[in-house]
């Protein structure tokens, strides 16, 4: 780590833009992993790292971490005391960072199976609990459509606890158009309705189906609703509805079951 950046440097500038502004992850193509956890999750399911920015002494507190990434050939900067602290907006600023490529990829790329869809999802710490939960059961991808939170916003990413790099996510424009290619790939369109749907413990999961789950506040739109084949409920013991992560987990789970019977 011979390289010693400080808060102009034009990588830190970079660094900090990558992880406050959506539009300079959009338009770089790249986001942030924050944390020795989530960035070894990366190099564990051999994603490329463009680079490697560390505070001082973690080559002692996490020297494997630090050796693994330089075996793979990513460049290491070790960043300046007080650094850290400016770049991001955590309390507590993780001790590593990396900048990875974001992958593009389109719905024709998901592989058969298991895909959850949010519409309009707002929260971060929600899409990044999705995908992990996608991760967790076996899902061939997760959907983000109709506008809402970039799944690569770094909450997100922590939330994925790493599942952010190994498994595929798409993100399109238009809801009703990205649940007609589901259905010409042979996927059953199921919708997550707080009442009215078929209870899920009940429900038939297909082996190849969307789970559709829709904003935090308003759910899922008529339109959406009317483009979908079945809607599931998850009957509760008292409130209105599970938040959305909580929902997708336990219906995502579901599906698993029905698999492995």
């Amino acid at each position: 780590m011979s390289r010693l950046l400080g808060p102009r440097h034009p990588e830190v500038r970079r660094l900090r833009a990558l992880l406050r502004d959506s539009r300079e992850r959009a338009r770089e193509q790249a986001f942030v992993l924050e944390g020795p956890r989530v960035v070894s999750a990366a190099l564990d399911r051999g994603v490329t790292l463009e680079a490697l920015y560390v505070s001082a002494g973690v080559d002692r507190a996490f020297p494997e971490l630090v050796a693994r990434a330089a075996a793979a050939g990513v460049e290491i900067a070790e960043l300046k005391e007080g650094v850290l602290e400016k770049v991001g907006r955590t309390v507590t600023p993780q001790p590593v960072l990396a900048v990875a490529t974001t992958p593009r990829r389109t719905v024709d790329e998901l592989d058969p199976g298991l895909v959850l869809v949010g519409v309009g999802v707002g929260d971060p710490g929600n899409a990044g609990t999705l995908v992990r939960s996608a991760e967790a059961t076996g899902a061939a991808g997760v959907v983000f459509t109709g506008g809402g939170v970039d799944p690569f916003n770094p909450k997100a990413v922590r939330a994925s606890a790493g599942a952010i790099v190994g498994v595929p996510v798409v993100t399109t424009d238009e809801p009703v158009e990205t649940l007609r290619q589901m259905a010409a790939q042979g996927r059953r369109r199921i919708g997550a309705v707080s009442s009215g749907g078929d209870p899920y413990s009940t429900a038939v999961w297909p082996s190849s189906c969307a789970i559709v789950l829709g904003n935090e506040a308003h759910g899922l739109a008529a339109e959406v609703t009317a483009a979908l084949d079945d809607r599931v409920t998850i009957p509760l013991a008292a409130g209105e509805s599970l938040n959305v992560a909580m929902a997708a987990t336990v219906l995502a789970f579901a599906w698993m079951s029905e698999q492995r019977r």
